[in-house]
């Protein structure tokens, strides 16, 4: 005998449903959208789009180290609604971070990183690195006598 889904198509989809964050299809509840990135080169350089909703400017960081740019963000939510006597109608809370790693090349420093964020959307500007050819030296053998 077949039950009717009262809950979707898993019976803890609902149940589990974060609504901040989008929802694809597939199993669960898949975050697939979350930072995601759209790279653009332009004449000097760079520009990284990414997406973070749900976020705030305070919840990013952006490091650079050994070459490798890494955006990290992280935030935390909490719902509480009490009746009358003080008793909980519902709790809800809500953590999580995600992060996003680039390799940027060793020569780029920090300085040359400009970044700025607008409306959920992490823009990233970064110069190319032009590598300079390498000058033949002359080494000369010191002659004695």
């Amino acid at each position: 005998m077949l039950v009717p889904s009262l809950f979707g198509e898993h019976l803890l989809d609902d149940f589990f449903d974060i609504p901040s964050f989008p929802r694809v299809s597939g199993f669960g509840n898949n975050n697939q959208h979350v930072m995601s990135t759209d790279v653009k080169e332009k004449t000097g350089g760079y520009e990284i789009s990414i997406n973070l909703p749900g976020f705030k400017k305070e919840d990013v960081k952006a490091e650079l180290k050994d070459g490798c740019l890494t955006i990290h963000a992280s935030t935390s939510s909490s719902n509480d609604t009490k009746d009358d006597d003080g008793k909980y109608i519902r709790r809800e809370r809500y953590s999580g971070s995600c992060s996003r790693s680039f390799y940027v090349g060793e020569q780029i420093t920090d300085k040359d990183i400009k970044a700025r964020f607008e409306d959920g959307v992490l823009k990233i500007e970064i110069p190319k690195y032009e590598e300079k050819p390498a000058v033949e030296e002359k080494h000369y053998i010191a002659i004695e006598g």
